[in-house]
């Protein structure tokens, strides 16, 4: 690993630290590409307009058209949190906006697979729907698209993934990775664009002449933020400018209190306070209890918690999905062990010093493992840890549990920057044609399915694309930090103030870098280092989850602040996220 400190431009910090800002959040948006105080603005008025959405004002006159004649609307969404925010938001915003016959389908992982398939379209014509509404999928859904026309039914499709080759024939698309739409926020999560749709379609209906009665007021659209802003950042999109704003919203409602039942109850199910929420809450509290849901179970659970009113019935939706994900740690955890074991004997590999460059360890550039017991539900977030681990792309693939399908694998992927793993399934399949079965997703974050007895040929054919793609930096670990902190800000008071603003990816939380004394180290729970540390003549503790080797008595450590409470007394503790360990 190499640790990094970011690039201060030392004029914008100054001009920030002058238009009011604390001095060290100056410093940090600063780093992070912030040029001025403006953009921090994160009102309402603020957010980019739908109307620069392509196919958004469309899809409004279509929905609107809908309402207007008392159609059926059917939601088809997708299995996990971002899939699940966005069909609630479906759900609530179209009924507050005067739709009155609206339902939802979700796929299910295993029988159904991915996104509008032809099987779901039928499915959705048996309901009677006349409008087929997709959310956080079907840009990819070429045939399923055509069979739900072919039945009759009107579709409008609402996603963000990037698009292949051919766009299926909706009558309206709204994704703004389509070709020919300009809209800014390229990374806008799935619940983002349907959020911009119904937005849109307060806008035609307004122009309608929709609340001119006397008496009529226009709805309220953000009581659905909330969602929004969990959909957004449990998705790992980029919080661009118009996303932090979204999650900014999100965030100020949830603090006080202003949040649909469901989210209350998965707060309290993950013991966590909404009146001190932050995007840590979202990406590792909430999102987790409803992936977990589509993982393990039936995404329906997720849905029906963000769609109830019921307090009640909240809390018993939000205690299974907390069930659900207890059962889905302790699946992950025994795959996650078998998958370091299968990756790292197959390439020869000793176990590693977590943390330590790999680059010239005797592995190749890419991983893809397969084990028969491996659950398909949990390949997505062991590829996660692996990637973290090894720092290369990673391919995880479980058996397909589909009927009739047995032979087939299906694979979740996750990349390192300067690797966009959706072009490279793309050259996969053109070197070796047939051997993907299906695929698709974003540079990051990819999903396959090829045959069984294909596996080996894939796992040479990524290796050889990764091989040729990356080089020995490339494929060292760099840790960007915001550098040392000055001991002045070392207490806990700091951590509030940190922890208050929005963070995430594409715009790093504060993590700071600097030479440490060890004074004492230990392991905790058997897999945890704790540590008391000596950070700028400061004596501070300090915890590593997942470090198990031991820390020189001197080294240069990148970490994070955070608060540890002990019988009600707040202390200053650092999460450690890597070290640069002497060679």
């Amino acid at each position: 690993m190499k640790i990094i400190p970011r690039d201060v431009p030392p004029r914008t910090a100054w001009a920030l630290e002058q238009a009011g800002l604390h001095p060290l959040l100056a410093r940090l948006y600063a780093a992070r590409g912030v040029a001025s105080a403006d953009e921090l603005d994160d009102g309402l008025a603020r957010l980019l307009p739908p109307a620069g959405l392509r196919g958004a004002d469309a899809a409004a006159r279509l929905l609107a058209d809908a309402i207007a004649a008392d159609r059926r609307i059917c939601v088809v969404a997708d299995y996990d949190c971002d899939g699940a925010t966005a069909c609630a938001v479906a759900i609530r915003g179209l009924r507050l906006l005067g739709a009155r016959q609206v339902q939802y389908l979700v796929p299910d992982r295993v029988t159904d697979g991915y996104g509008l398939t032809p099987p779901i379209a039928e499915r959705v014509a048996a309901t009677g729907a006349d409008l087929l509404v997709t959310v956080d999928n079907g840009i990819a859904s070429v045939e399923g698209v055509a069979r739900a026309r072919a039945l009759g039914l009107a579709v409008l499709v609402t996603d963000h993934h990037l698009p292949g080759a051919e766009l299926p024939a909706a009558d309206v698309l709204v994704n703004p990775n389509q070709p020919g739409c300009d809209f800014a926020s390229k990374s806008i999560a799935g619940v983002g664009v349907m959020f911009y749709v119904l937005l849109a379609l307060r806008a035609e209906l307004r122009a309608r002449g929709a609340w001119n009665a006397a008496g009529a007021q226009q709805p309220k659209l953000d009581a659905l933020l909330p969602l929004v802003a969990l959909g957004t950042v449990a998705d790992v999109v980029r919080l661009d400018a118009n996303n932090r704003r979204l999650v900014a919203q999100g965030l100020r409602r949830i603090r006080a209190g202003a949040m649909p039942p469901g989210v209350a109850a998965l707060f309290r199910a993950a013991g966590r306070r909404p009146e001190v929420a932050t995007t840590f809450d979202f990406g590792f509290a909430l999102g987790p209890r409803i992936n977990a849901a589509g993982r393990l179970a039936d995404m329906t659970l997720g849905i029906e918690c963000l769609l109830t009113d019921d307090p009640g019935r909240a809390d018993e939706l939000a205690r299974l999905l907390d069930g659900i994900n207890r059962e889905r740690r302790d699946i992950e955890g025994g795959m996650r062990e078998q998958a370091i074991r299968l990756a790292e004997s197959l390439f020869g590999m000793q176990q590693a010093v977590e943390g330590q460059d790999k680059a010239q360890a005797g592995m190749p550039a890419a991983i893809s493992v397969f084990d028969p017991e491996f659950h398909e539900g949990v390949v997505g977030i062991v590829a996660s840890r692996l990637k973290d681990r090894h720092h290369r792309p990673v391919f995880v693939f479980a058996a397909s549990g589909a009927e009739g399908k047995s032979h087939e694998l299906k694979g979740s992927g996750r990349s390192i920057p300067g690797f966009h793993l959706r072009d490279a399934l793309d050259l996969v399949a053109k070197r070796h044609p047939g051997v993907l079965l299906r695929f698709g997703g974003h540079a990051m974050a990819a999903g396959c399915t090829i045959a069984r007895d294909q596996f080996p040929v894939f796992e040479r054919a990524l290796a050889q694309v990764a091989a040729e793609w990356l080089d020995a930096a490339t494929l060292t670990r760099r840790l960007e930090t915001d550098g040392p902190i000055d001991r002045e800000y070392l207490r806990v008071e700091l951590v509030d103030t940190l922890h208050r603003e929005v963070w995430g990816q594409g715009f790093a939380p504060p993590t700071f870098s600097d030479e440490v004394e060890v004074v004492s180290q230990r392991l905790v729970g058997e897999k945890h280092l704790s540590l008391k540390l000596r950070l700028a003549g400061q004596p501070v503790d300090g915890i590593w989850f997942g470090q198990t080797e031991p820390l020189p008595p001197r080294v240069r450590l990148a970490f994070r602040l955070d608060a540890d409470e002990w019988q009600g007394v707040r202390r200053l503790r650092l999460m450690v996220e890597g070290a640069e360990l002497p060679r």
